[in-house]
């Protein structure tokens, strides 16, 4: 069977390093679904409108895959040396690179050139990944109160406090600052880096973001233009 995108997903964070691991930990996060020109057809999206959430199918872009089947990976969540079969994990080495997210559809505009495009928020994508499919998420089937959670619950609400000073923020529009910090709250550090004095960062909405973390916050130093 092979796969072909049908539209392609922007966003704010144009490497993986910094996205939320998971769809919804970043909600105020906004990304674009462009379609590809061969379904720009709107009457592909009639009656999408009436939904509030949707699942995306996409493709593992800018994760290396590896050779050969690897049964168990490491969570990050788990601090990084705890090994759990790949199939009870979301990791993305795994033996067909696909991934799974839940968004909120936002809107659907219409665009110069691009026909219909999905505004969509909370997505864990990066941008550019590839779409195979849309399809809309229904609360009467695809939601589960009582789920378990496994060993994903075991560390559910950890997550940093935020100290980013009013005059870095300052050099980013408005509207992208509640996004920054959701993603910083949810430590995007490799589990192993623990060393408070390390400087880490990310690209995100055009800047490069400098953090330390250290007694459970992540301290914001620097936010500059990328191109510096």
């Amino acid at each position: 069977m092979e796969l072909k995108p049908i539209a392609f997903l922007h966003t704010d964070f144009p490497t993986k390093f910094g996205i939320p691991r998971q769809s919804g930990l970043a909600p105020s996060l906004r990304a674009e679904i462009v379609f590809e020109p061969e379904y720009r057809d709107a009457n592909a999206l009639r009656g999408l409108d009436g939904f509030s959430h949707l699942w995306l199918i996409w493709g593992f872009s800018g994760v290396p895959q590896r050779d050969g089947f690897s049964p168990m990976v490491k969570p990050p969540r788990l601090g990084g040396n705890t090994r759990m079969g790949v199939f009870a994990t979301r990791s993305p080495f795994r033996p067909n690179p696909i991934g799974l997210s839940s968004v909120k559809l936002e809107a659907i505009e219409p665009r110069p050139q691009k026909g219909l495009v999905l505004i969509v928020s909370g997505a864990d994508l990066m941008d550019g990944t590839p779409i195979y499919d849309v399809k809309p998420y229904l609360p009467f089937t695809d939601s589960h109160p009582d789920a378990k959670g496994g060993f994903s619950e075991e560390r559910l609400s950890y997550a940093l406090a935020v100290d980013a000073p009013e005059e870095l923020l300052s050099v980013l529009p408005a509207e992208k600052r509640a996004a920054l910090i959701e993603a910083l709250r949810q430590d995007p550090r490799p589990a192993y880096r623990t060393d408070p004095d390390e400087r880490h960062g990310f690209f995100y909405a055009g800047f490069d973001v400098r953090f330390t973390v250290s007694d459970g916050t992540a301290h914001v130093c620097e936010i500059v233009p990328m191109e510096q």
